[in-house]
């Protein structure tokens, strides 16, 4: 378990995983790439702008292949609509394909699977740490223009997956029906009964994975055995607190989901929905984690998946995420160079003073432990 000490808001909002847990050998491409500016450029062994001989050539291959896989990004998931929306304004020439945009990180990997070698297979994918180490054999090494700037905490050596976008760990809630939850040991007594719901199954998704975490850690335990987490939800189950209804934009808003454990830039992207939503992120030790870019080795459309890289790490589309509540991953160098939205920046909620985030092998025993334990333990 790493601990980051810091106060009040998060500025440069960096590292929140560990250098251990993206510790991986790099991996070759199988091919050497043809030589800049060739017109033999293979687009699925290109591992940087140079392989296709400048960023201009990366554009005119994905403009001729003339389509962008993506799955898993609900439009308002930390500003992706937004996000997309530039995209194809910005290249109009470039259909992009939004599949499954509520699907959890696991069925982001059976869906490439599912359609390895047709058209309809996802190009890129973004997904939570666990199954990102999960997966590294389902991935092709990328490093963006920007790759520099982001923390070497927060990337795999070789570029197999990258970390995007990060927050904290939160409880959002209906405060016209609820007084404000003061710690997690409040979420499984009489007036939450019913109410309590997490975003998705722990054993496939980020976020949910994220929850019991922060049950564990709040429950005074530690990373190295989320046994006390996943103790914390059997008991609000056996309390009849624990509401299993997947978390989306309209069940917050129909009040079908008034208490969610979520990142806490989702949680306050609810806010524009139920103008009675709150956040709370506990006092104690918190628990943060970063979103994960990476590309199919098997896509189909390999340039255009390339260029949407290059995108994301812009400075522009990073200030996009942080407009979304989240904190992108070249935040500490966009600070230091001038280019982050300082009024965004500004505007990030308080977190604690103590954050704690898994290593590889952290999250690779808790995974282990959650399929061997979730199912049995909130039935």
């Amino acid at each position: 378990m790493t601990n980051f000490h810091r106060r009040a808001r998060i500025g440069a909002g960096i590292a929140l995983f560990t250098t251990a847990a993206l510790g991986l050998t790099a991996c070759a491409t199988g091919a050497e790439a043809p030589a800049a500016g060739s017109d033999e450029v293979d687009a699925a062994a290109a591992t940087s702008v140079e392989d296709f001989g400048s960023f201009a050539d990366l554009e005119d291959a994905a403009k001729a292949e003339g389509q962008l896989n993506v799955i898993a990004l609900p439009r308002d998931w930390a500003n992706y609509g937004e996000i997309l929306d530039l995209f194809a304004e910005k290249y109009p020439e470039i259909t992009i394909n939004e599949a499954s945009p509520d699907v959890s990180s696991a069925e982001e990997i059976q869906a490439a699977k599912t359609n390895e070698g047709l058209d309809t297979a996802p190009d890129v994918f973004d997904l939570g740490l666990t199954v990102a180490l999960q997966n590294t054999d389902v991935f092709a090494p990328y490093q963006v223009q920007t790759w520099d700037e982001i923390p070497d905490a927060l990337k795999e050596p070789s570029g197999l997956f990258v970390g995007d976008y990060g927050g904290y760990m939160s409880i959002g809630y209906d405060s016209s029906k609820f007084d404000a939850p003061e710690s997690l040991d409040d979420l499984k007594g009489a007036a939450y009964k019913g109410a309590v719901a997490i975003n998705g199954d722990p054993t496939q998704a980020g976020a949910a994975f994220a929850a019991v975490g922060l049950a564990t850690v709040q429950s005074d335990g530690t990373l190295d055995d989320f046994q006390p987490g996943i103790d914390f939800f059997a008991d609000m189950q056996k309390a009849g607190n624990l509401l299993k209804v997947d978390v989306t934009t309209a069940t917050v808003a129909s009040g079908e989901t008034p208490v969610v454990f979520d990142w806490d830039y989702l949680n306050a992207s609810h806010k524009a929905d139920n103008e009675n939503w709150e956040v709370v992120v506990f006092d104690g030790t918190g628990y943060a984690g970063y979103y994960n870019q990476a590309i199919n080795k098997d896509a189909p459309n390999p340039a255009a998946a390339r260029l949407w890289q290059e995108f994301l790490y812009s400075d522009e589309v990073q200030n996009l995420w942080l407009k979304g509540g989240a904190r992108p991953a070249r935040m500490e160098a966009m600070t230091e160079a001038g280019t982050i939205d300082a009024d965004l920046s500004a505007a990030l909620p308080e977190v604690p003073s103590e954050t704690v985030v898994p290593t590889e092998e952290q999250s690779t025993n808790a995974g282990t432990l959650l399929g061997e334990k979730w199912a049995a333990a909130v039935q």
